[in-house]
């Protein structure tokens, strides 16, 4: 056990040192979470996610509406939070901004997944959101799917 600390410290210090520039920069490839300090300053502590989901046109009155999503944990007035959250979790684990648009060049199928809309504000791993969400082209449906439950499902 020992013996795999020694290599892993050893390891990191080398991939470290390769990632000095010439100038004495240091640059990271990866983000750092162990070093990050914001928002754990002296007692303080960082803020719940907090988002809120506006839902229409579903076609279902059901899922039609205005929900608070909190994680961390999980509450708020969504009827999925628990789901919602983890799934907020597990994109970010995959290093996936869920709330990026759909880049300008990409080439989407043009087809329509319905009038369904969605916008979700707020702040999410301590950055703003405000996000707006369709099914306008086989892009955008994929991008709503992918954040299915905290967007409702519309499939039948």
């Amino acid at each position: 056990m020992l013996r795999r600390i020694v290599l892993t410290v050893s390891a990191s210090a080398a991939a470290l040192g390769a990632a000095v520039t010439p100038a004495g920069a240091l640059t990271l490839p990866f983000p750092l979470p162990l070093l990050s300090t914001a928002g754990q300053h002296q007692g303080q502590h960082q803020e719940r996610d907090r988002l809120t989901v506006v839902v229409s046109e579903t076609g279902n009155a059901r899922t039609d509406g205005r929900y608070e999503l909190e994680c961390d944990p999980a509450g708020g007035t969504h009827p999925a939070a628990e789901s919602a959250c983890a799934r907020l979790d597990q994109l970010a684990r995959e290093g996936e901004n869920p709330f990026a648009p759909v880049p300008a060049d990409r080439m989407c199928t043009q087809q329509s997944g319905g009038p369904a809309t969605a916008r979700v504000t707020g702040t999410w791993h301590g950055r703003p959101v405000d996000a707006t969400f369709t099914r306008s082209d086989g892009c955008e449906i994929s991008r709503w799917q992918t954040m299915e439950p905290v967007l409702p499902s519309t499939r039948s």
